[in-house]
């Protein structure tokens, strides 16, 4: 069953194989009453801010897998928490694909590493030209610090955070001002530590393995439940916490073989509560199929998604900027491969991958482009490499970069820090508090890299000092250099919806060449200089111009080396 907040005062469980459960409260135990198809509640409701855990046939008290709150630590015990009964909707409406997103980690977006810290920065964000703001995963997980992708309770919110009560004054906060949000929500696995799913119940299943263990058990048997705890989770967020859009973690890894998919159903699940709160809800994949499928409605017999990433425009403009070829990014070397992305959507749409050793992904043929969302910088993409280190670019090719970027066809994401130009590193850090599972993760990561070809020393994961390192140098967004890239990246955001860019008629062509390449997206034509010596253009009377580190005299336009200028009629 799918739990309403009003029936969650009871704590309901589910322990089908349990012969007897009992509530364990500061003083005492209170046996549960059993209930049917091996749910067991408590005989009565729970007032708000109780304590409490579980004992399953005597054993030793275990938190609830629907906490609303873990105060202390994962291990429990739980605590009860009643939502306010409603979230304003976002000001002025949620525009989340085809506007730009802007990715943070709370933790590390500012030095206290809280919503309420984060939410105080919102201001600049809507101000630069954001039009949502998400959230890396703020599910409860092991200890105080981490990426947030081992979570154990989706239910719950991370306490360091400021808990749930801090996540929805930070969700206000952002629609206020008209800032959607977006959680970035995992439903391919739970984390190691801390994770007693296995103890209630058949949540996993042996079926599948996936790199974190056994799977989800979404196509075994007596999998009604353990569907239903993950679709309950993601609704959870749209209508407690009234976020707009969910990023979900690796789809791909979502093991199912069921008639209908958990994305399906989740997918069904979310535009019937949209319908029921009068308010666009959005689901976004983050999939690495290059499958339209993810997008094609389930009616169609697809997964019913609204967006899915897209990591082939990251990987396209990365090996164009950096020149590394290292690793995935080996195939991206072509010289068509920028042009065959901004014009195709997928590198890689049934042809040869190198690094996985076959063909690899399909077509995707008239899709609207706004639906992929494209990136030069993510958590991932920066947190996949050894040290975790920003793209070594210029401030000249920072901004040209972003040009590309924000002038594209696509749904463009910035990752916290890039619109100053930050050298600060976002390596992996954890700080797991099971020494063999802390040791397991650090020589995890020394041999990812290994087969990644990087050759460096890889940070500890577990060393305080790799998760401090990730802090934003909020300091030096307000150095020149900064304010210069800020400013740019804002005038671009401000082209982009002046001139429509999302809008699919808006046709667009990219040409690329050893010396220069050229975005042209109807009325407007974006020029960057790749070459190695000054580029001259003659600038008629009746073109405006936004340069980029170039230079206007009169009607010639003069582009240094990665300088760029946007070309529009006036």
């Amino acid at each position: 069953m799918l739990l309403a907040e009003a029936g969650r005062a009871r704590v309901p469980v589910w322990a089908p194989a349990a012969g007897g459960v009992e509530l364990v409260l500061a003083d005492r135990r209170i046996p549960m009453e059993a209930e049917k198809n091996g749910w067991w509640v408590a005989p009565t409701a729970l007032a708000d801010g109780i304590d409490y855990s579980f004992s399953i046939d005597g054993g030793p008290p275990l938190p609830d897998p629907r906490s609303a709150r873990l105060p202390g630590r994962i291990h429990g015990p739980s605590r009860t928490w009643s939502a306010p009964s409603s979230v304003p909707p976002c000001e002025g409406g949620a525009k989340v694909l085809g506007g730009v997103i802007y990715e943070l980690h709370v933790g590390t977006f500012t030095p206290e590493g809280t919503f309420q810290a984060a939410a105080a920065k919102l201001p600049l964000l809507k101000d630069l030209g954001v039009s949502t703001v998400e959230l890396m995963p703020v599910a409860s997980f092991d200890s105080s610090h981490g990426w947030g992708y081992d979570g154990v309770c989706p239910y719950s919110v991370h306490e360091a955070y400021g808990g749930p009560d801090g996540l929805i004054e930070f969700v206000c906060e952002a629609h206020k001002i008209g800032l959607a949000v977006c959680i970035d929500l995992v439903l391919n696995h739970l984390g190691p530590v801390g994770n007693y799913l296995a103890k209630f119940g058949p949540y996993f299943t042996e079926r599948h393995s996936t790199p974190w263990g056994d799977g989800l058990n979404l196509d075994d048997s007596s999998t009604e439940v353990p569907r239903q705890y993950l679709v309950g989770a993601a609704l959870r967020l749209f209508s407690v916490f009234g976020v707009d859009a969910l990023r979900l973690d690796a789809v791909h890894q979502i093991k199912d073989n069921s008639e209908v998919h958990l994305l399906q159903e989740l997918s069904v699940a979310v535009k019937k509560l949209s319908s029921e709160l009068g308010r666009s809800l959005t689901l976004i994949a983050e999939s690495d199929l290059n499958d339209v499928s993810m997008v094609r409605p389930v009616s169609e017999g697809g997964m019913g998604m609204d967006g899915q990433w897209d990591d082939d425009i990251h990987h396209a403009l990365h090996v164009t900027f950096t020149g590394e070829q290292q690793g995935y990014y080996k195939d991206f070397a072509d010289p068509g491969a920028l042009c065959k992305v901004y014009e195709q959507v997928f590198y890689h749409d049934g042809s040869y991958s190198s690094f996985r050793g076959k063909n690899w992904g399909r077509p995707a043929g008239d899709v609207e482009r706004w639906r992929f969302v494209a990136c030069t910088q993510n958590h991932d993409q920066i947190g996949n490499r050894a040290r975790g280190d920003r793209p070594n670019l210029t401030l000249a090719q920072a901004g040209s970069q972003g040009a590309l970027l924000l002038l594209s066809p696509f749904t463009p994401l910035l990752f916290m820090g890039q619109e100053w130009h930050t050298k600060v590193p976002f390596t992996f850090f954890t700080s797991f508090s099971d020494p063999t599972v802390a040791q397991s993760v650090s020589a995890g990561r020394a041999r990812e890299f290994a087969h990644m070809g990087w050759d460096e020393k890889v940070p500890d994961p577990q060393d305080l000092k790799t998760r401090d390192s990730a802090v934003l140098d909020w300091q030096n967004a307000a150095l020149p250099a900064g304010l210069e890239l800020r400013a740019f990246y804002k005038k671009l955001i401000v082209l982009r919806n002046d001139f429509d860019l999302a809008n699919p008629s808006k046709p667009t062509r990219l040409q690329a060449s050893a010396n220069q390449i050229v975005l042209d997206r109807a009325e407007l034509r974006l020029v960057v200089n790749r070459g190695n010596t000054d580029l001259f253009q003659y600038i008629p009377a009746n073109v405006a111009v936004l340069p980029w580190q170039a230079h206007l005299d009169q009607s010639t336009l003069r582009l240094p080396p990665w300088s760029a200028a946007v070309l529009y009629r006036l």
